[in-house]
């Protein structure tokens, strides 16, 4: 009965990253655990989905830099040299010293790319490389609400078997008690006495291996939620609400335009097409303008070196073609063509990984609602059972072990009934997610 449980909370705990720890943050307690509330507390502060938020921010850095290129560069350099020793020239067969001993320049330098096939390839892949960043986002997010929605449903069933084996608890020490004047009134004999006895010590021990398990179902939400582990969460449902929320149109027919993974990979295509272009573009020549001012000053006295001023100036275009490199833009070419055609089968085996994942999940949900309504039907069953032999009982027609056996099926009854309800609402966000139609 706590197979599922447990499974549950080792999956979502091997699947969360490791270094999403929870940060405290005491002036954001929720107030109203509802699971819509959760996962909108996950979304807004679980550390991974921070982490890509800040990832995009990082990326519109990136991209602002690369694109920074397109504008004017302007540089200015400054210097101040001491000659202690004059060069020499030679004219008609004497040396002459020439120069003079102290000299300053200052230099103000402008270029301004017209072509260049970098700062091309960044500023016609920009939209796809923000588009990537708010993608991979998207995707975490969706992981989020999987994870948070099935933590949640994992810490319901682990309340409601204390609920459950509460009641038990409650029925058995009345039991206990019934039983104990019976046997002194010589009603019954002690077996039966006895035998409530070892039912509700039985129970008593269930109840403290629940407790433990709710602590960790509790954390474990929270975890993935980015909650402040000490921090009070008290969860918000209705049942029957949840119980008409299981059903999903089965009929439906995956999109794969639909799934995030598939527009990822559409928007990596773009980037790999961009790329071929990149190196389509090496023989196209690099083009850019300049412009030069020299500030030139020139003395023998230090003293008087800034008193004239010798500028020169300059303006031009710079043209720069690599004309013969070995083949190595044709290789490279040649290499991005054959890395898009191989990125193509990308699609073909992602397809195929939607269906047997749609076919699968599919299974899964249609087979977990079946037993769902078997367990409710049961339950009902095993309502009437109990009472019935209860009064058999009292009436002296039934022994007590038919009434400890009727108790042990209906708690077991109840038990395979909320696991199903849980577990069937898992199936239905496993098939959302294969139909890529959760929302956020």
């Amino acid at each position: 009965m706590k197979i599922f449980l447990l499974l549950l909370s080792t999956v979502l705990l091997l699947n969360s990253p490791i270094h999403s720890q929870p940060q405290i943050k005491s002036d954001s307690l929720l107030q109203n655990g509802t699971l819509q509330n959760c996962v909108q507390y996950a979304l807004e502060h679980q550390p991974q989905i921070q982490q890509t938020l800040i990832d995009e921010q990082i990326t519109d850095r990136e991209i602002n830099s690369k694109l920074a290129d397109w504008y004017p560069q302007i540089n200015f350099n400054f210097n101040i040299i001491h000659d202690y020793q004059l060069p020499v020239t030679i004219f008609e067969g004497s040396g002459a010293v020439v120069g003079v001993k102290d000299n300053s320049s200052g230099l103000f330098s402008v270029t301004q790319n017209i072509f260049n096939r970098d700062v091309l390839l960044a500023s016609t892949t920009a939209g796809d490389v923000r588009k990537q960043a708010k993608q991979i986002t998207t995707n975490n997010k969706i992981s989020v609400i999987i994870d948070v929605s099935k933590a949640f449903y994992a810490v319901l069933l682990a309340q409601d078997q204390i609920d459950l084996i509460n009641e038990d608890i409650t029925r058995l020490e009345k039991s206990s008690k019934d039983t104990y004047n019976q046997y002194i009134s010589g009603v019954v004999d002690k077996t039966d006495y006895m035998r409530a006895s070892i039912t509700l010590n039985n129970a008593l021990a269930e109840k403290k291996q629940d407790d433990e398990f709710l602590k960790v179902s509790k954390a474990q939400l929270k975890q993935l939620m980015g909650y402040p582990p000490d921090g009070d969460l008290k969860l918000d449902y209705d049942r029957a609400q949840m119980a008409n929320d299981v059903f999903i149109d089965t009929t439906q027919n995956i999109v794969y335009e639909n799934r995030i993974e598939y527009q990822l990979l559409q928007t990596q295509k773009r980037l790999q097409e961009a790329n071929l272009n990149y190196y389509e573009w090496s023989f196209i020549p690099s083009i850019s303008a300049f412009g030069e001012y020299n500030l030139n000053y020139q003395d023998d006295q230090w003293s008087k070196l800034y008193n004239i001023n010798y500028p020169s100036s300059y303006i031009g275009i710079e043209l720069t073609f690599p004309i013969f490199t070995g083949g190595k833009r044709i290789q490279e070419i040649d290499q991005a063509e054959l890395e898009l055609k191989r990125f193509e089968y990308n699609f073909a085996s992602l397809k195929d990984s939607f269906n047997t994942e749609y076919t699968q999940v599919l299974a899964n949900y249609k087979s977990d609602l079946n037993n769902y309504y078997v367990q409710k039907n049961n339950l009902e069953l095993a309502r009437e059972v109990y009472n019935i032999i209860q009064l058999q009982y009292k009436s002296g027609f039934k022994t007590y072990l038919d009434v400890i056996t009727a108790e042990t099926d209906l708690r077991t009854t109840q038990v395979n009934y909320i696991t199903s309800l849980y577990r069937v609402l898992s199936s239905k966000l496993d098939v959302q997610k294969a139909l890529g139609t959760i929302k956020y």
